[in-house]
């Protein structure tokens, strides 16, 4: 399967607008917004767990990155409410579940070979980074030097604008924002290859986002089992 996997070209997807697709585990579901492979693949992804559901425990064979959107996400070391990030680095294994239910940003497989570090920021956890202009509050989630992570608030009416030189990811996570021709809303998501500029207007509520800035495709990301003839890897 392939969704979006053009890295050279500008994407927008309004995820809130597509419909659910369920997962190989009942009660999860989601919404691709990037994908290359099969049941097994690299993906981006919204999904959602309905209450009380569980997903098998698995291996993150090509790694696991987390944005909790709403209710709280579990395994066995913890709870992870709503506005929780964490990274699951290649070779670390848990059992997803939620008792109340979640909605959850996933991206799978798309960490380089050498990208060992775990962490887990629960909400208002992170570093408060340098505030863009435009911008209320900056939360620096995970930063390597190949990668940088943030979660930021953004002011009612402002033009902000991100620089993009190494290629640059983000999710809308509440408010909205007018980009170009577009409005993006709650789980509007896009990837923009480096070099193309992001420029945005806020709209009147404000707006909470997610950004990446990073290589789209590192080049030392972790192959897919079909690209390296393995099968220990990772569904979701």
């Amino acid at each position: 399967m392939r969704i979006n996997d053009d890295l050279t070209k500008p994407v927008i997807v309004h995820s809130a607008a597509l419909e659910w697709t369920p997962s190989p585990t009942a009660g999860v579901d989601r919404r691709m917004l990037y994908r290359f492979g099969g049941e097994v693949a690299r993906a981006t992804s919204i999904v959602r767990y309905a209450p009380e559901s569980t997903f098998p425990s698995h291996v993150h064979g090509g790694g696991e990155e987390i944005l909790v959107l709403e209710g709280t996400f579990q395994d066995e070391y913890g709870d992870y409410p709503a506005g929780s990030y964490f990274r699951n680095p290649p070779g670390t294994s848990h059992a997803p579940a939620s008792n109340t239910g979640c909605t959850i940003f996933v991206r799978l497989s798309q960490f380089r070979a050498d990208d060992q570090t775990q962490i887990v920021c629960l909400p208002g956890q992170g570093q408060h980074a340098e505030l863009r202009p435009g911008a209320a509050s900056s939360i620096l989630l995970f930063d390597d030097g190949h990668e940088e992570v943030r979660l930021e608030e953004w002011q009612p009416g402002e033009t902000v604008t991100v620089s993009n030189e190494r290629g640059l990811e983000f999710l809308v996570v509440s408010g909205g924002l007018s980009f170009g021709d577009d409005i993006l809303k709650p789980q509007s998501w896009g990837r923009l290859p480096a070099g193309t500029s992001f420029r945005a207007t806020v709209c009147l509520q404000g707006a909470k986002i997610w950004l990446k800035d990073a290589a789209l495709l590192h080049p030392g990301v972790i192959k897919l089992p079909d690209e390296t003839g393995g099968n220990d890897y990772e569904r979701r």
